[in-house]
């Protein structure tokens, strides 16, 4: 096992805190820390204490690092991707293609030879991206469409003229009919649009009315960051979710989702396909967003834990990735498992060991372990230990 060298992304929205303390860094002057990713991913993959990058490392030994089943499921490559993720500010409206769109989206764009660095580019690789979030602070966040007949009464109350061809389209077709309308305006009637929304919506809040007032604060906070931007309309159509420290949410292909504000662990399967639908001055790809998004509407369930091999297990319906948060006191314990792991401390000092020695993780810090490597941990600390979901 070794212990990693990250990278930290810097993004606007990211935080000046969260991750500088979790690194025992001081607080950046300069730039936020938005993402901090451990893992394999060619756009910045970690590096071992021996100097090799983690990708690699796995392509020259993927046997023995993954294991022969993981290989013979996803290939040479890790099929997960580990972050820390902390937002000050919120992040795009986004959507993430299925495995089948991911491939022939990629092999598309490979065929016209747009560049994988083009600003237009759309599938950066073959595979879907599905992902996890638990919370490390309270997380808010949009996440997928809410009810149809809850939308029209959010919008219908605000009384704004403007809106009337939104609601009449979400009325006769639904979602699949309204998302589209408003992606499609020109940016005059967008600004005009986002405009009267953001100030009923203001209105609503400064009255205290009670019912939709956080979707409506929202809506107006976000008119202010992204004026004219359609998605500040779409996100009265969608779920807004609360998570307190500990909960996590799981987002399928599809599901159209913005993290608003706040910290957590996020795991995904490692790619970077990201399709743009709104509250972003990035190229938006309107003809494959309505392809990828998943139309359906409903509540988004909050996910809690469940007890596990090491500690509190995060089920999801995917293999590409499991997610647990081990506690551990000063006592050993095993962390063995048959796929690979990345091992992440947040809270205290653990201590790994194995045949071959120790690695002492240090809040912050993170190690990889290779598939079936014994190895066990003592704290007192807690350990956020990603692995493959193959039963």
């Amino acid at each position: 096992m070794w212990q990693l060298q990250n990278t930290v992304r810097h993004y606007p929205w990211g935080s000046r805190t969260v991750i500088p303390e979790l690194l025992g860094e001081p607080s950046p002057a300069d730039q936020p820390y938005a993402e901090l990713w451990m893992g394999a991913h060619p756009d910045a993959p970690s590096v071992l204490s021996n100097g090799t990058s983690l990708d690699k490392a796995i392509e020259e030994q993927p046997d023995l690092l993954l294991g022969a089943e993981v290989r013979e499921r996803f290939g040479s490559r890790l099929p997960f991707l580990l972050k820390v993720l902390a937002a000050d500010k919120p992040l795009s409206l986004q959507a993430h293609p299925t495995p089948e769109q991911a491939q022939a989206g990629f092999a598309a764009e490979e065929a016209a030879g747009v560049p994988r660095d083009d600003a237009t580019r759309t599938f950066k690789d073959p595979f879907h991206k599905p992902e996890l979030l638990l919370a490390l602070t309270p997380v808010e966040a949009l996440c997928g469409f809410r009810p149809v007949e809850e939308s029209l009464h959010c919008l219908a109350k605000l009384q704004v003229p403007e809106l009337k061809p939104t609601i009449a389209a979400l009325a006769r077709g639904g979602l699949r009919a309204a998302i589209p309308q408003l992606l499609a305006l020109n940016p005059d009637h967008r600004a005009v649009l986002v405009s009267a929304v953001a100030e009923a919506a203001a209105r609503f809040v400064a009255a205290h009315d009670p019912e939709f007032i956080n979707t409506y604060r929202w809506a107006a906070s976000l008119a202010e960051t992204y004026p004219g931007d359609p998605g500040v309309v779409i996100s009265l159509m969608c779920n807004h979710l609360k998570l307190s420290p500990g909960e996590a949410v799981f987002l399928p292909a599809g599901n159209l989702h913005a993290y608003l504000s706040g910290a957590g662990v996020e795991i995904m399967a490692s790619s970077d396909n990201v399709l743009r639908g709104g509250l972003t001055g990035k190229y938006v790809d309107l003809a494959a967003l309505i392809e990828v998004l998943d139309f359906t509407d409903g509540r988004v369930p909050v996910i809690h834990p469940v007890l596990g091999p090491g500690g509190l297990r995060y089920p999801v319906p995917v293999e590409d990735f499991d997610l647990t948060r081990c506690q551990l006191g000063v006592q050993e314990g095993t962390l063995t498992t048959g796929g690979p792991q990345l091992l992440l401390c947040t809270e205290g000092t653990v201590v790994l060991t194995s045949p071959e020695g120790e690695v002492v993780l240090d809040k912050g810090q993170s190690a990889f372990v290779p598939a079936g490597a014994p190895v066990t941990a003592r704290g007192p600390g807690v350990v956020h230990r990603a692995t493959t979901n193959l039963a």
